[in-house]
């Protein structure tokens, strides 16, 4: 059984910082494409963060370029997430997910952690 467990989320004031950590079971992660997302109620999931297979190719998307950044630890079976100069706007449900990227794609999910952010 495939389990995606996320963790670390809180609340902190703006400018702080938190770890994200997505810890894998059933599957290895170096055999994924792990991505970090985030979604705020009512609005679209929005991806964050990929690092590859391999752990060479890293993609931070815009919003949080310069702030965040994405490693692994393989042998924890771990991916990370640390998010630096938070601010409100970064306030959402972080989630994890697993995607195989080759034919057919398929992907995994885990519960999501609550991250908050007060100006």
């Amino acid at each position: 059984q495939v389990q995606l467990v996320e963790s670390g989320g809180g609340s902190v004031e703006a400018g702080g910082s938190l770890k994200l950590s997505c810890t894998a079971s059933g599957l290895l992660i170096s055999k994924f494409v792990m991505r970090w997302h985030r979604q705020v109620p009512g609005q679209e999931r929005e991806l964050v963060a990929s690092i590859s297979k391999s752990g060479n190719g890293i993609r931070i998307e815009d919003p949080v370029e310069g702030r965040f950044t994405i490693s692994r630890d393989t042998s924890k079976n771990t991916v990370y997430l640390q998010m630096n100069n938070l601010t409100p706007e970064d306030a959402a449900v972080y989630f994890c997910e697993a995607l195989e990227i080759s034919y057919p794609q398929y992907n995994y999910w885990g519960q999501g952690t609550q991250v908050t952010v007060s100006s």
